[in-house]
C-alpha cells in the first residue's frame, strides 16, 4: 500500500520527475487487488488489458516531457452503475450482467480527459438500492477494517477499494447517503456534491431527483482534486446546473476561524450510538480550538425524512426501471409465450428482492387513488425539509453531525429487517432531499470500526464544506489510520 499512501502531490511529482511510471502504479493496483480481493470482493469487473494499454500510452507521453495534470496516471475504480464504453456495466444486477455500453458517462469522459487509469468496475447494491452492499446479485463486499462487517452501501465497493488500498480513488453515486455512509463505515472521505453540480449523464438512474455522483478518497485534498475534474455543466443532462466552478483546492487553507457551525439536535438524539456521539462532540471541540463557534439548531422535519425519501425514491425507481423489459438491452427470458410473458419473466428473473420491493412500493404510491395521499404528500414534506436547511443556513456556514447513527454492522445482521436497514440512512437522507452538499470524514473509532463526521453546506458551496473538512483533517490523524487486512 506504500505507493497509494502517498499524497497526490507527491505521486504527481514522482511521475513528472520520471521516478515512477504509470505502468508501475497500475501494476501496484492489480498486485494489491490480487492480495486483498479474496477477502474484500470490491470489484465486479477488472479492466486489466485496457488499463495496462492505457498505462503504456500515458508513459509514452511522460517520456515526451511536459507538465501533466494532477490526476494523470492515477488508478481509479468506477462504481458499476456508471457506464463505461466497452467495459461491462452491470449495476450488480443479473438483468445487466451482459450489458456492454457503447458510450461513456460524462464523468467517465472527464476522468479520461484527466488521464486517469480505469482499473475496473466496483461492486454495489443492485441498482444502488441498499445500505450494506448485501443486495449485490454477485456477492457481498466486505469491510476492510473487519471482513465480518458490511462496508456500507450502495457504494460499498467504491469505499472498500479505497480503504483497502486497491485504487487511489473511486467514484460512487449517492441517492440517500450511498457515498457518505460507506465512506464513514470504511474510514475514508466521501463527498456528495450539490445536486446538479456533477453530470448524471451515463449514470443508470435510480431516483433522478436525488442521484448524484461524487468521489471517495483517502483525504480531503484528493477529494477536492477529483471534484475539480468531474464538476461542471453538461448539456446532455437536463438537471445539470450551469454554475461557475471555483478552484476548490484554493479553499483548503486550514483556517476556520469565525466559522459558524450548527449542530442539529435531531442528529445527536435517540438511536445514536454513545461512542459515535462522543466522537462527534470531540470533533466539535477541535473546531472550537481552531476558532470556530458552534451551537445547537433544530431541524424539526427530520423525523419525516426517511418515510419521505422511500416514497419518492421508490416512485422514481418504479418509473426509471420500467425501461428494463427484456426487449432493448440486458437479459431476456427464454421462449416467452407472448410479449406480456416476456416482460413478466424477464423482470422476475432479472431483478433481486430489494429492487422488486421498491418497484412495488413506488408503483403503489403512484397509482390512481393513492398518488395524492402518498407521492404528492411526500413532495410537500420534502419542501419542508428543504426549508429547514434554508433557515439553518441563514445563521450558520455549515451543519455538523454524525454521518451514520452507528459504526458498521455485521454481515447478515439486518438483511431480514428492511425497516431497520432503511433507518441507517436517517442522517444522510435529509441532505439528499434538500439537494445540498455534504462530506463524510473520519473522526474516530468505535469498537475498532471507523466513525464518520458529516459536514453539510449550502448549495454549490462545496468550497466551505471542503475547507471545514480539511481544517479538521490537518489537526487530527484519523484519516491516516489504515485497516490491517
Amino acid at each position: 500500500m506504500a505507493l497509494f499512501d502517498l499524497r497526490l502531490q507527491d505521486l504527481h511529482n514522482q511521475l513528472n520527475n520520471k521516478e515512477l511510471s504509470v505502468a508501475e502504479l497500475t501494476e501496484a493496483s492489480y498486485k494489491r487487488i490480487a492480495q486483498t480481493e479474496p477477502a474484500v470482493q470490491a470489484f465486479i469487473t477488472l479492466n486489466e488489458e485496457g488499463a495496462r494499454k492505457q498505462a503504456a500510452e500515458l508513459d509514452k507521453q511522460l517520456q515526451e516531457g511536459g507538465e501533466r495534470g494532477l490526476l494523470f496516471g492515477l488508478p481509479a475504480g468506477i462504481k458499476d452503475n456508471i457506464v463505461t464504453e466497452g467495459l461491462t456495466t452491470t449495476c450488480a444486477s443479473q438483468f445487466l450482467r451482459n450489458y456492454d455500453p457503447i458510450y461513456d458517462a460524462t464523468v467517465t469522459k472527464k476522468l479520461k480527459a484527466a488521464q486517469t487509469v480505469t482499473i475496473g468496475k466496483l461492486n454495489m447494491d443492485e441498482f444502488a438500492m441498499g445500505g450494506s452492499n448485501e443486495n449485490s446479485s454477485f456477492y457481498a463486499t466486505r469491510n476492510p477494517w473487519n471482513t465480518e462487517y458490511v462496508p456500507g452501501g450502495s457504494s460499498g465497493g467504491s469505499a472498500a477499494s479505497v480503504a483497502a488500498g486497491q485504487v487511489y480513488f473511486s467514484l460512487g453515486s449517492d441517492t440517500g447517503g450511498s457515498i457518505r455512509q460507506p465512506a464513514a463505515y470504511c474510514g475514508i472521505v466521501g463527498l456528495k456534491p450539490t445536486y446538479g453540480l456533477v453530470s448524471r449523464f451515463g449514470l443508470v438512474a435510480f431516483a433522478s431527483s436525488l442521484d448524484q455522483i461524487g468521489p471517495l478518497t483517502k483525504n480531503v485534498e484528493d477529494s477536492a482534486y477529483v471534484l475539480q475534474a468531474i464538476a461542471g455543466y453538461d448539456s446532455m443532462d437536463s438537471t445539470s446546473a450551469n454554475v461557475e466552478i471555483p478552484d476548490y483546492t484554493s479553499a483548503l487553507t486550514g483556517d476556520v476561524k469565525g466559522l459558524r457551525i450548527g449542530v442539529p439536535k435531531e442528529y445527536l438524539g435517540q438511536g445514536i450510538d454513545p461512542k459515535v456521539k462522543e466522537a462527534v462532540l470531540a470533533a466539535l471541540r477541535v473546531y472550537e480550538s481552531l476558532g470556530a463557534t458552534w451551537e445547537e439548531v433544530s431541524m424539526p422535519h427530520t423525523e419525516y425524512a426517511v418515510a419521505t425519501y422511500y416514497l419518492l425514491a421508490s416512485s422514481e425507481a418504479s418509473s426509471n426501471l420500467a425501461r428494463f423489459d427484456g426487449v432493448r438491452y440486458g437479459v431476456r427470458a427464454d421462449n416467452p409465450d407472448n410479449l406480456i410473458d416476456l416482460y413478466r419473466r424477464s423482470r422476475s428473473e432479472g431483478f433481486g428482492q430489494e429492487v422488486k420491493r421498491r418497484i412495488m412500493l413506488g408503483t403503489y404510491a403512484l397509482s390512481s387513488g393513492y398518488y395524492d395521499a402518498y407521492y404528492l404528500k411526500a413532495q410537500k414534506v420534502r419542501t419542508l425539509i428543504k426549508r429547514d436547511f434554508d433557515q439553518a443556513f441563514e445563521k450558520f456556514d455549515v451543519l455538523i453531525g454524525p454521518t451514520a447513527p452507528t459504526p458498521a454492522f455485521r454481515i447478515g445482521e439486518q438483511v431480514g429487517d428492511p425497516l431497520t436497514m432503511y433507518l441507517n440512512d436517517i442522517l444522510t437522507i435529509p441532505v439528499s432531499l434538500a439537494g445540498v452538499p455534504a462530506v463524510s470524514i473520519p473522526c474516530g473509532l468505535a469498537d475498532g470500526l471507523p466513525v464518520g463526521l458529516q459536514i453539510i453546506g449550502k448549495s454549490f458551496d462545496e468550497s466551505t464544506v471542503l475547507r471545514a473538512a480539511h481544517a479538521f483533517e490537518q489537526h487530527t490523524d484519523f484519516h491516516k489510520a489504515r485497516p490491517q487486512l
